[in-house]
């Protein structure tokens, strides 16, 4: 018995320390996104750079986690809290300044946290594997609400014509991933049923 507890990892490792970074740099990335209404080119620069320092530390402390055996019962609660912090302060910061329409941010929401607080609530019972569509809508979600958050309609000049672009490039990836979040999540709740309905049985 004491041989099992000493080889349970501390919380206190790397990436319990990314993910936390990742929890508190959402109010600056909120602020720096917001600041100015969001017209200020320099303060859409700094969320954009917060936004993908986010995501790697997201994809970074994953990789440790698995790699070095430091996966923790506080990792598996604060991990999924973290990403759906960042990249929903991102869809409602969006959604502020005007890039994302509502219902859009709305759908994607509900249907993030409930998928997050089912996973949570039934994770000592039933352990429901990453579908490839959850980590296909993660990627387009990341590539999207990065490329909305660069000032990309502030620009002026020569740039106006590529900023015009790459925005619309970047709510068509978007499209993309609200599709592939509410079909995740259908996937999600479906095996989710199965599980427990088999665990019932």
């Amino acid at each position: 018995m004491s041989g099992e507890i000493e080889a349970r990892p501390s919380n206190w490792n790397l990436p319990n320390a990314l993910t936390t970074l990742r929890i508190v740099l959402v109010p600056f990335f909120a602020w720096a996104l917001l600041m100015d209404g969001g017209d200020s080119i320099t303060w859409r620069l700094v969320a954009f750079t917060i936004f993908v320092v986010a995501m790697i530390t997201d994809k970074v402390d994953g990789d440790i986690a698995r790699a070095r055996n430091l996966v923790t019962d506080f990792g598996k609660i604060a991990d999924p809290i973290a990403d759906k912090a960042i990249t929903g302060m991102a869809f409602i910061g969006l959604s502020i300044v005007g890039d994302i329409w509502w219902w859009v941010t709305i759908l994607v929401l509900l249907r993030e946290w409930s998928v997050t607080l089912l996973r949570l609530s039934i994770m000592k019972n039933v352990v429901i594997a990453a579908a490839r569509s959850g980590k296909i809508k993660t990627m387009l979600q990341a590539v999207a609400l990065a490329g909305l958050c660069l000032p990309l309609r502030q620009v002026e000049g020569s740039l106006e014509l590529l900023g015009e672009i790459l925005f619309y490039a970047s709510q068509v990836l978007l499209a993309g991933a609200v599709v592939m979040t509410l079909w995740s999540g259908y996937e999600f709740f479906r095996d989710a049923w199965k599980q427990r309905s088999g665990a019932t049985a």
